[in-house]
């Protein structure tokens, strides 16, 4: 059995690398563990570079925190400028002693009211607890399952950007 740690307590993000590992590795045996630990970025990181670093910085310190797991796992949140809008994704860095992989989500963008409260200071989950009137959205179905309905929720989006992480562990020759 496998041991992985997730470097948050947040529900949303513990779930997509669950179903993640599963559907990439079926015929093996996991353990899933959380522990919270800094990003060492901004509480909203602002460009890709910066949440592709959380992500990576996140997943050192559940490894330095949890040595003994066979891999941790980071997932960073963050929102881009594009001209006057701004995109959302994130990035999951999946990390063990030999490989680190890396995988993004899919972007969508914003709504106006949502870009003024970033702008303004705001993280993008409290902007969308504020202008959708939800409390702690981001540890639900997040912005995106709010604009498209939970068509895709936030698990659903980080699902993907986990097995695009787990491409170097599925074939290990190649990285």
């Amino acid at each position: 059995m496998k041991t992985i740690v997730v470097a948050s307590n947040n529900p949303v993000k513990m779930q997509a690398v669950r179903l993640g590992f599963e559907i990439m590795f079926p015929e093996q045996g996991f353990e899933f563990h959380s522990i919270a630990v800094p990003s060492g970025v901004s509480d909203q990181p602002l460009s890709s570079h910066e949440t592709l670093q959380g992500a990576y910085n996140r997943a050192c310190a559940a490894s330095q925190a949890y040595p003994q797991a066979d891999y941790w796992v980071g997932i960073e949140g963050g929102i881009e400028a594009e001209g006057e809008e701004m995109a959302a994704f994130a990035w999951v860095v999946v990390h063990t002693a030999q490989i680190t992989g890396k995988g993004r989500t899919g972007a969508f963008f914003l709504p106006p009211a949502v870009v003024n409260l970033i702008k303004q200071g705001k993280e993008l989950g409290e902007a969308d607890d504020i202008v959708f009137k939800k409390n702690n959205s981001k540890q639900a179905n997040g912005a995106i399952g709010i604009l498209t309905g939970d068509v895709i929720d936030r698990t659903r989006l980080y699902e993907h950007a986990v097995i695009l992480a787990l491409v170097p562990f599925k074939n290990p020759g190649l990285y």
